[in-house]
């Protein structure tokens, strides 16, 4: 069995990573990426962004009223929206609508609506898209996105398996488009203070990373019905197999707009369960503490997972597990009923953690401090508005896509250990499981006819 190398060693990396061109870039902010022809030239500071947002369900909705929001100073617009629920479709445009006009008067106009995101994406008035359509969807559109130009913010996990994730770092790398991914704990400032502080050394050499997640719970209930008028069902369902129709399946119906946690995120064939969705979150904390949040990874991942019968919902409810790096720190993970969650860092010297709203540490002192000098952290008060402000320079957000991509790597290594009731080594030079050929084919997705990814993605073959 080979043994994984170390996540320093340069000589092995891929030709985008970060030892690449784009290491300068977050280095120095010296060579901005690809910037919309649309608002070059003389008039361009005065020109706005026009944005568009696909899927307008939970996520995307309230993603687009941050997006009008932070307008007025991103000098933006939400002027298109999408989605294949006409309900939620045109629920979208009205409240997008509105908003423009309360926040910017004339200025707003007219929100478009679609029904295809290909329409949307076709338009050349489009600079930028916010993708927050279920999991399952995100890599597809993004590719697409990426090939007509647009700049992208993408709802975590920013991609379905790890070759997914590889395939679209690759190119937006080669088309040099903003890509954001949406962990907007980034743009936190607990987050942020807690891992400059780690960083820094303030709580002296990290031993042991401890991450906190919640756990998914209920039944999905239903037989197969007629999928109603309002729903492009096969649009839906996207790249994933045929499914019977079942509103569990889905997301609520009924009257008026219903925006509440869909049925798909606790089915394993859409969403792999908390441990990709808040722990997409999670675990980019843990790894931005830690400093191997952009090109590196663990080199072995241990989960034990509780997957009972649930009807519908397949995905786990609790579980723990852990990932191990080469520098010998040790990541575990463990899911609580009523408990917020969190990411503790344990050092030598003491310890410090932090959760939404709130952190914490053996020494309160060192919260006190700001950040300044040593190790620098990117830094941002709105995720969204982040965005926003890298499509028009063209500079590098918080949450590149390199980071988006390994975060999710670590959830679906987790994931893969629980369904398989074994170790995944793994090389995060390489981003390949290391000595277990069945557990490397099943990394890959499976889709219907017509979906496969682009030739040249790093890994095998589609199984």
């Amino acid at each position: 069995m080979n043994s994984p190398r170390d996540p320093t060693t340069r000589s092995a990396r891929p030709e985008w990573s970060r030892r690449g061109f784009l290491g300068a870039i977050l280095a120095a902010g010296a060579a901005p990426l690809f910037i919309p022809s649309r608002l070059l030239g003389a008039e361009a500071p005065s020109k706005l962004l026009r944005i568009g947002c696909i899927g307008t369900g939970r996520m995307g909705h309230a993603n687009m009223k941050t997006a009008i929001g932070a307008g007025a100073k991103t000098r933006s617009r939400v002027v298109a929206v999408c989605d294949v629920d006409r309900n939620r479709l045109l629920n979208a445009k009205r409240v997008a609508e509105g908003l423009n006009r309360e926040m910017h008067a004339d200025e707003a106009g007219e929100v478009s609506a679609h029904s295809d995101y290909r329409e949307l994406l076709a338009r050349e008035d489009i600079d930028g898209v916010i993708l927050s359509t279920p999991d399952f969807a995100h890599t597809f559109i993004a590719l697409e996105a990426v090939r007509a130009g647009k700049g992208l913010y993408v709802e975590k996990p920013l991609t379905f398996t790890i070759p997914e994730g590889q395939a679209l770092v690759r190119a937006v790398r080669e088309r040099g488009v903003v890509l954001q991914t949406g962990s907007m704990q980034r743009s936190m400032t607990h987050f942020h203070r807690v891992c400059w502080l780690v960083r820094n050394g303030r709580i002296g050499a990290i031993q042991r990373i401890e991450v906190t997640l919640p756990r998914d719970r209920g039944a999905g209930k239903g037989n197969p019905m007629p999928v109603p008028e309002t729903l492009d069902y096969a649009g839906w369902m996207g790249p994933t197999p045929d499914a019977p129709y079942i509103e569990a399946r889905v997301h609520p119906q009924g009257a008026g707009v219903a925006l509440g946690r869909p049925g798909w995120m606790q089915i394993e064939r859409y969403c792999r369960g908390m441990v990709c969705n808040w722990g997409a979150h999670m675990y980019d904390i843990a790894q931005w503490g830690l400093g191997v949040d952009f090109d590196s990874g663990p080199v072995e991942v241990s989960a034990r997972g509780e997957f009972p019968d649930r009807g519908l919902y397949d995905v786990h409810t609790q579980f723990t597990g852990e990932a191990r790096y080469a520098n010998g720190v040790v990541m575990s993970s463990t899911t609580a009923t009523g408990e917020t969650s969190r990411v503790r860092f344990i050092g030598t010297d003491g310890w410090m953690s932090a959760e939404r709203g709130n952190f914490a540490a053996s020494n309160r002192d060192l919260l006190k401090e700001r950040p300044k000098g040593g190790t620098p952290l990117a830094t941002s008060n709105n995720h969204l508005a982040n965005f926003l402000d890298c499509l028009r320079s063209g500079a590098t957000p918080v949450a590149p896509v390199e980071v988006g991509h390994r975060s999710n790597t670590v959830c679906v290594l987790h994931h893969l250990s629980m369904k398989l009731g074994r170790t995944i080594r793994w090389d995060p030079i390489t981003e390949q499981i290391q000595g277990d050929a069945d557990a490397a084919q099943r990394l890959h997705g499976a889709y219907r006819p017509g979906y496969a990814l682009p030739a040249g993605t790093p890994t095998a073959a589609l199984g």
